[in-house]
């Protein structure tokens, strides 16, 4: 009987992850600059062909991928991209690609739905039955994770598009081609870049720095109201800015203003960041595992 691997593939709006795993160690592992749909199918079967043994064989594959895209789980068309920005991408599909390619059952989910597992289940959410991950970077994204498994109905969540009231005085344009004063419009990195100008980031303004705390918190505090969670995991590159993360829970508290949403989202350790270094890989990974009934 021929060795098995597994393949991840996690694509964000900058940069596609690609891991492949035989027995249980990474094989190969690969980043490249995310572009089309097409490049990103050639990609990987390239990596596949010049990486997996010829004595093994792929049992699955796992695709954590940004949306808006279909995710209901009997769909024929599930992983087709919806309308998005991003060139080259709109009405293709990685899944079905990707599968007819390398000749393996494929499973996909959002970036966002794969990492809240990932952390669920190996990161900063281990022991909580339900888990909200908020990523912070070109855009803003979200996914909640109960029991291991991810939030999924006619669509996917799509938290960064939630509406938030302006801060009064904040007229910058909003960074969204669809909202005028979403969350990913206000508070995501593209809108952060035309707040503060080339060359400069987040830390270096304390105003600008306290303005999308704020706007992070007002959306905290609705995923709380919405969702409640037993804890919300915080990844992303913006996250990474020293004292947002607190400062959003104080504004988040505010939000809430007191009122009885149980008590985890009053706990110290109720916002997190997050555990894994490449939480929607991780998930990734998980999905392959579970394509290949290994799970």
């Amino acid at each position: 009987m021929s060795a098995i691997c597994f393949v991840g593939v996690e694509t964000g709006g900058t940069k596609t992850l690609c891991r492949i795993d035989q027995g249980g160690e990474t094989i190969a592992e690969e980043r490249w600059a995310t572009t089309t749909a097409e490049a990103a199918a050639d990609a990987v079967e390239a990596l596949v062909a010049r990486s997996v043994p010829r004595s093994a064989s792929v049992a699955g594959i796992g695709l954590a991928v940004f949306g808006p895209l279909v995710v209901v789980r009997d769909s024929p068309d599930r992983g087709l991209m919806l309308e998005t920005s991003k060139p080259g991408w709109v009405g293709s599909n990685l899944r079905t690609s990707l599968a007819v390619r390398l000749g393996a059952p494929t499973l996909v989910d959002t970036d966002v739905s794969a990492a809240a597992v990932a952390e669920q289940r190996l990161g900063a959410g281990r022991g909580c039955d339900s888990l909200a991950y908020v990523t912070m970077g070109t855009g803003i994204g979200g996914g909640l994770a109960i029991g291991g498994r991810s939030l999924a109905g006619a669509l996917h969540p799509e938290i960064g598009h939630i509406r938030l009231h302006r801060r009064a005085g904040d007229d910058v344009p909003s960074a969204c081609p669809f909202h005028g004063d979403c969350a990913e419009g206000l508070a995501a990195g593209p809108a952060i870049l035309q707040r503060l100008g080339p060359g400069r980031v987040l830390g270096d303004d304390p105003y600008t720095l306290d303005l999308v705390a704020g706007y992070l918190g007002a959306l905290l505090a609705t995923l709380v109201l919405a969702w409640s969670p037993a804890r919300i995991v915080l990844g992303g590159g913006v996250m990474a800015t020293v004292g947002l993360p607190e400062a959003a829970a104080g504004y988040m508290r505010a939000a809430l203003g007191g009122y009885g949403v149980g008590p985890a989202a009053h706990a110290p350790d109720f916002l997190r960041r997050a555990g894994l270094d490449h939480a929607g890989l991780e998930g990734a990974m998980i999905m392959a595992r579970e394509a290949g009934g290994y799970s």
